[in-house]
């Protein structure tokens, strides 16, 4: 499949631009440590997945034929953040982590279901799966589908690398950051802050 690396090199620059997603995994690696930020990783791949189904079976042209489907996504996902973002400057100061501690599953349920709900519920990244994935696709070089299915197991598979990495960054952030009581505050406003907007942004979004 001709152009595969300028599709990985495409992948790699959106995933280094700061949104939500690699937010909400530092804001996790911090507070929860490396285990909980790695179950909301996989949570993002698992939603990604989701997303390139979606586009695949056209989903971007029932919002295009009916946008009140794209709105009410979108009201969904901001209203999602803004909570995340809300919870995130009501916590307390870090706890004492442990990146080697286990953690108990009902976390890993909940860091997973977080990472999901954060991504699925973002039509921006169902669009720009539906945008992106046909660029690259060749109807001369054999099967649409399997070229598709090829073309999502890598967007899944970059994604979860950086997010990966994003969330051992936001671990060891949280184990530097257990050292000053102020920072912890700091990086606490930040995140939350962030995500609000995030939010906000979210909420006068308009297809295009």
């Amino acid at each position: 499949m001709a152009g595969l690396w300028l599709f990985f090199m495409a992948l790699a620059v959106v995933f280094l631009l700061p949104g939500p997603d690699m937010i909400l995994l530092l804001q996790t690696g911090a507070r929860q440590g490396k285990g909980a930020a790695l179950a909301t990783a996989a949570g993002l791949a698992i939603a990604r997945g989701c997303h390139v189904a979606l586009a695949a079976l056209g989903l971007a042209a029932l919002f295009k034929a009916a946008p009140w489907t794209f709105d009410v996504v979108r009201l969904a996902g901001a209203a999602y953040l803004l909570w995340i973002g809300i919870q995130c400057l009501r916590t307390t100061l870090l706890p004492n982590l442990d990146s080697d501690q286990p953690v108990e599953k009902a976390r890993w349920r909940e860091a997973i279901r977080r990472g999901l709900l954060t991504n699925l519920l973002n039509p921006k990244a169902l669009l720009f799966c539906s945008v992106l994935l046909p660029q690259f696709i060749n109807p001369q070089a054999g099967s649409v589908l399997a070229q598709f299915a090829v073309l999502g197991v890598v967007l899944v598979g970059v994604g979860l690398l950086f997010d990966s990495a994003y969330a051992l960054l936001g671990a060891a952030l949280g184990r530097w950051l257990q050292r000053s009581p102020s920072a912890q505050r700091l990086q606490q406003w930040l995140f939350g802050s962030l995500l609000i907007g995030f939010a906000v942004r979210l909420t006068f979004v308009q297809q295009a």
